[in-house]
This record gives structure tokens, C-alpha cells and sequence, in this order.
């Protein structure tokens, strides 16, 4: 394909996407993209055009305003063009914005009025000796449509010129802007929501769809308000002199202005004047995207004059984009400290929201063949305030040819264990639990903790030290410590005390319950309940090895996700890898005794308030040591809750589905008629 083809093919598909979203905003009102990504997309274009003006296209979008007028509404032929306005993204566009005026206007003194840039529907509206005839939208700049019969609904707006200090005109055109402010935007949803009808995504839809009602009395109902922003014919003239002084002087008959305005008398002025309104748009009624920044003075605009589609004496200083459009160069998948795999795409960077993107987490495979992105595409990138950035949309229209499908990896791609996603999960996750590295301080942590190998005084600050030392790989090698002994007497703060103790608790853990075994190996989904249950039900720990699925399910707690993870665990070699050097290192339990029915097998009891004369884990090991399984929730299945003081919600409910319930005092009788608590 030759240089000449290729641009214009460029042109051609950026013309035909920016016509489409054109006429979903200017015709349709009914916006299918950010601001921002338009103009990035009419900017590549632009850039394109002035690169290789021989190959503009006839039909670009940068010599032209807006789209058609709709066929419902009579179409009005504007006296005076509506422009558009050149948009600024940063200080340096900015003030190259202001070096063009200085150079046009060489040893003159130039202020700059700034106004609010309102995210609403661009209007004009004709009065004759002060009374309102007719108001037209921008349309296409050259022509647009006739809503006077709506324009005329709009609250704040005067409909009849009056005004004490100044003599009405013969003729005025006033441009300005239809918006709702956001309090009405919020009541406004919020009526439409109670009756069940459509809400609003946006405060410039809700306005620009209430225009563009053929019934006045929609328009009507509608928090609508007009801001004025200029004057486009005045007859005889106003006599001002200013931008500034003009929009005052249509405050003098009733008009509405921005409720910031001001005068700059420098560039540098405008900057810290468009920083300051940035920190304060929250606050302000109205949303706003931007400033628009004026050579005030009306003789030095006349001088500067137009460009095709737009003023060269105005430009719109946008506010950094909630939405850019980027490239994805390639796609990694991390694992965190739980096992779970996250893709995270590698972005070209670009500035959103304020900030330079390069990284965005792609949640999970599914989140993938949601949005089908691929490496190479070019997406979306939206961050709003503070708002973590995430990719919204992907352009197929830019797909290269070698974009390449994403798939979710066979295996970990820190540790080689295979990687599982049970059927009906969103979240892949890495097999291998007590040998990956991404997984080792979760893991260390879960290992030692009181209800599983109880190691006490190997906290965070010593994981972190023998972590830093290349000393746990993974938990078997705690019970290889002893062979370190001088490199942990290095450690800060460590003396020859703290580590012997720390040998002794490591040697004490090794006489264990299989029950605290297999919870400390951190199985996902299996708790302290479900690994005292296992344990009841399978004996010895190469039971529960050999297992199979059936088997696993008719376990007490086991469901069937739980019984495909234990699988899981078990079927990683890795895993295994671990737990033999464990049992090798000399953890063991007492042999497995005949199990007896116990009287409160199987059933379901809950633990809620406060207990005056135990804690609620005493209580729970009371009742798990009787065969019941204690849980978190109260259901119908519930068998029993036992209430202590100010029990809350789970009381409620209990009496609500007719569950027994048990005070204190009628709980601890129960414990002591079956030997948990001395009689």
C-alpha cells in the first residue's frame, strides 16, 4: 500500500467514526463516547490533515460545527455562523494559545475574559424590541433547528426585555447555553426513579433531550436553565467595549451568566485562575468541563478574526480527560498473596484524569472476553477523581492485523503449579498454595497462627527478617530454622533469648491435632469448621489425600466448590512437595480414635452478643467439640443460637423463623450436662 493510500485510509475511517459520534451528540443527543475521546480522535485527525494537507477529504469534520438539523423541528439559516471553539489540554497548549494573539497583536496590552465552559446544549435566541420571537440550536453552525415553543419554558429565562439602567435594543441575538444544574438533575432522576420511569445518564442529556421534545409542556416540566455566554448582533449597538462588560450589561435585562467570571490580565493569570476553578467544580451548581478563555477586548477580537470553524481569539481550556484513548502492548497476569491471577494490560502511556497511565488491572478472564481485548487494540482508558483507572471500551475499528487473543495461562507464572477456575468461579488462582512465592507471606502468616500451627512469637517482623534472609522459601522450611542459628542472631533486636524461644515454639507446634493440620495448610475454602469436619470424617490425613470428589462431598461443610479446591490442593505436586517435608520434619497427632455419636452431631448453632463469663471462641470449641457446626449466619436450618448481651440482629431474626434460642445461663446448663463444663 502506497504513503498517499494509507493516510487517506487513516482520514477516511477517523472521518467515518467521528460522523458517527457526531450525530449522536449534535443530532440524536444521545452522546456513545466521552468528550475527551473525541477530541482525541478529532485531534489525530487534525494532526493527520496538517501532516498531508494534500490529502484532506472534502467531507472533514474540522471545517465543520455540530450536525444536521432534525426534520421534526422547522430549520432557521443563523444571521451569524455558531462557531465552535479550539480546545487547549494543558499549560503549554495554553500559553502557545496566548503566544498566536501576542504575535497577531504585536506591542498591545491584551486581558483575557474567563468564563465557565458549560457541559450543556448551545442555543441562540432572537428578540425584536425586547420581546422573545424565537430560539434556534447550533445545529451545524450554519443552520439549525427551531424549539422556540421549548426555549420558551425555560424558568430563568426573560421572555420580555426590561431593565431600569439601560435602553432595550431593536434586535438582540444572545447566545448561550441550555443546561440543568445539578440539584435539579438529582431531584430530577430521583422523581423519575420513584415512578419507575427512565432516568438520565448525564445533566447535558437530560437538557438536550428536553429541547428537543415536539410536546412544550415535557420541556416544562424540566429544571431547565439558560446561561448566557455572548451577543452575537446588537441593534443599535450595546456600547460596550469588553466581553466582560457585555456580559454584564445582559445581566441588566435578566440573563444568567456563569456564577465565576473574571478578568485576566496575563496568560500565567488564566493558568492559576483554571486551577483554582478546578479544585472548586465540585462545589460549583453546574457542571462544567472546562474554562473558556476570551481576548476580552471586542476591537482586538474584530482584529484577530475567525478560522474556519472557529474563533482565533477564544479557545476552551479543557480539564484533564476522564477518558483517553491508548494502546495495550501486552498483557501480564499477576498473582496475589490469596493465589488469585489478575491480568493487568500494559498500556502506552497516556495522561487521564491528571494523571500518566501505563498499568490497568483487567479484573479476570472473564472480564477479558467481556470487553474482547486483545493486545495490540486500542481501548478506553476512564478514571474519574480518584478512581482507579480501568479500561471502558475497546475500538475494533483500530484492530491490527496481529492482534493477538488473550488466554488464561495453564500454569502460575511464578511458581509453574497449574492454575484452576472451578466452573461457575470468575477468579483463576494458582494450585499452588504452600509453595508459590506470590502467596508466601499469606501463607507464613496463616501457617503460624494461633487456631492452625499456633508458632507463637513468629510474627510479621521475624517473617519479614527470615524473608529478607532467603530463609522461608515456603513453611516447611520453619522447621529447618535451627540449622540458622547464627544467621538469625544477625537479625536486629534478635538476641540468643528470642531465637531459642522461637526454636522451642517451632519444636512444641510439631505435636499437633489433624484438625489444626489441615487448616494450617490454608486449603481455600476450608475454615477451622470444615477442617475439624474433615478430620472427624476421614481419620488420617492419607485418607483425606486419597480422596475422592464423591467423597469430599458427603463430608458435613463440604460443597461441591470446597471438595474441587481440596482436589486442587492435593493434585498440585508442588503442594505435596511441602507437605511431606512437614511430616518429615516431625509433625504428627495422636492417632485417630473410634469415633462416637456425639450429641449435637451435624447440627447447625450460632454464637451471638456478648458471653459475661466466656468468650465466644470458648463457646464455639465447646459446641464444635460436641459434633456441631458453628456458624456465622442464622438460616432455617439454623438448630440452636445462643444470645449473650446486646445480640443485635441475629436475635431478631432467629425469633423471626421460630429458631430455639438460649440465654447464657441456659447454655452453660447445657455444657455442663454434657461434661464441657464442670457440674
Amino acid at each position: 500500500m502506497t504513503e498517499s493510500s494509507t493516510v487517506v485510509a487513516q482520514m477516511r475511517q477517523l472521518i467515518q467514526i467521528l460522523a458517527k459520534h457526531n450525530h449522536a451528540y449534535y443530532v440524536m443527543d444521545q452522546p456513545s463516547i466521552e468528550d475527551s475521546e473525541y477530541d482525541q480522535l478529532f485531534h489525530q485527525l487534525k494532526a493527520l490533515e496538517q501532516q498531508y494537507p494534500e490529502y484532506v477529504q472534502a467531507d472533514t469534520p474540522t471545517n465543520r460545527v455540530g450536525g444536521k438539523a432534525l426534520s421534526k423541528f422547522a430549520s432557521v439559516t443563523h444571521a451569524v455562523p455558531m462557531l465552535s471553539l479550539g480546545n487547549v489540554f494543558n499549560q503549554e497548549e495554553l500559553f502557545a494559545f496566548a503566544r498566536r494573539i501576542e504575535e497577531r497583536l504585536p506591542n498591545q496590552k491584551i486581558q483575557y475574559d474567563v468564563e465557565l465552559k458549560f457541559d450543556g446544549l448551545a442555543i441562540s435566541l432572537w428578540y425584536e424590541h425586547g420581546v422573545l420571537v424565537r430560539g434556534v440550536t447550533r445545529g451545524d453552525g450554519e443552520t439549525g433547528e427551531d424549539i422556540t415553543h421549548n426555549v420558551k419554558t425555560i424558568r430563568n429565562l426573560p421572555k420580555v426585555l426590561s431593565s431600569a439602567h439601560a435602553q432595550v435594543p431593536a434586535l438582540l441575538e444572545v447566545r448561550g447555553e441550555v443546561l440543568i444544574p445539578k440539584a435539579g438533575f438529582e431531584k430530577l432522576n430521583a422523581e423519575n426513579e420513584a415512578k419507575g420511569e427512565k432516568t438520565f445518564a448525564n445533566p447535558r442529556n437530560a437538557a438536550a433531550g428536553s429541547l428537543r421534545q415536539l410536546d412544550p409542556n415535557i420541556a416544562a416540566s424540566r429544571p431547565l436553565a439558560f446561561y448566557a455566554y455572548g451577543i452575537a448582533q446588537c441593534e443599535p449597538h450595546h456600547g460596550q467595549t469588553t466581553m466582560y462588560a457585555s456580559l454584564e450589561w445582559l445581566t441588566q435585562f435578566g440573563f444568567t451568566i456563569g456564577e465565576s467570571h473574571f478578568i485576566c490580565d496575563s496568560i500565567q493569570d488564566v493558568q492559576k485562575a483554571y486551577e483554582q476553578i478546578n479544585q472548586q467544580r465540585a462545589d460549583l451548581s453546574v457542571e462544567i468541563d472546562g474554562l473558556v478563555i476570551k481576548v476580552d477586548d471586542l476591537k482586538q477580537q474584530r482584529q484577530l478574526g475567525f478560522l474556519s470553524r472557529e474563533p482565533r481569539w477564544a479557545t476552551a481550556y479543557k480539564f484533564p480527560a476522564v477518558a483517553a484513548l491508548t494502546t495495550v502492548e501486552n498483557i501480564d497476569w499477576q498473582v496475589g498473596r490469596t493465589g488469585t491471577l489478575t491480568p493487568v494490560a500494559r498500556l502506552n502511556p497516556v495522561a487521564v484524569g491528571g494523571v500518566t497511565v501505563s498499568n490497568v488491572t483487567l479484573h479476570n478472564i472473564g472480564e477479558i472476553h467481556r470487553l474482547d481485548v486483545r493486545i495490540g487494540d486500542t481501548v478506553s482508558v476512564y478514571r474519574s477523581g480518584d478512581v482507579i483507572p480501568k479500561v471502558e471500551k475497546v475500538w475494533p475499528e483500530f484492530r491490527p492485523d496481529d492482534a493477538v487473543e488473550v488466554h488464561l495461562p495453564g500454569k502460575c507464572p511464578v511458581c509453574d503449579s497449574p492454575v484452576v477456575m472451578p466452573e461457575g468461579e470468575a477468579l483463576a488462582r494458582c494450585s499452588g498454595e504452600l509453595y508459590c512465592a506470590a502467596q508466601r507471606i499469606e501463607t507464613i502468616r496463616h501457617f503460624v497462627s494461633r487456631k492452625a500451627m499456633d508458632i507463637e512469637g513468629l510474627g510479621d517482623r521475624w517473617v519479614e527478617s527470615l524473608l529478607h534472609l532467603d530463609l522461608l522459601k515456603n513453611v516447611a522450611d520453619i522447621y529447618c530454622l535451627h540449622e540458622h542459628r547464627e544467621q538469625l542472631l544477625t537479625i536486629d533486636k534478635m538476641g540468643e533469648k528470642s531465637v531459642q524461644n522461637l526454636f522451642d515454639a517451632i519444636e512444641n507446634s510439631k505435636k499437633t491435632t489433624l484438625a489444626s493440620f489441615i487448616y494450617a495448610l490454608g486449603i481455600r475454602g476450608v475454615g477451622e469448621t470444615t477442617a475439624r469436619m474433615l478430620a472427624n470424617t476421614f481419620q488420617t490425613f492419607e485418607a483425606l489425600q486419597n480422596a475422592d470428589i464423591d467423597a469430599l462431598k458427603k463430608t458435613p461443610d463440604v460443597g461441591d466448590i470446597t471438595a474441587e479446591w481440596i482436589i486442587d490442593f492435593f493434585q498440585a505436586p508442588h503442594n505435596l512437595e511441602v507437605v511431606n517435608r512437614l511430616l518429615e520434619a516431625g509433625i504428627h497427632w495422636d492417632a485417630p480414635v473410634a469415633p462416637t455419636r456425639q450429641p449435637l452431631n451435624g447440627e447447625s448453632w450460632v454464637v451471638t452478643g456478648t458471653l459475661s463469663s466466656m468468650g465466644r471462641d470458648e463457646a464455639t470449641q465447646m459446641l464444635q467439640a460436641l459434633g456441631a457446626r458453628v456458624s456465622g449466619s442464622v438460616s432455617s436450618k439454623t438448630k440452636c443460637v445462643v444470645a449473650g448481651e446486646k445480640a443485635g440482629s441475629k436475635l431478631d431474626k432467629a425469633e423471626k423463623l421460630g429458631v430455639p434460642v438460649l440465654n447464657e445461663e441456659q447454655f452453660i446448663a447445657l455444657m455442663k450436662e454434657h461434661g464441657q463444663l464442670p457440674a
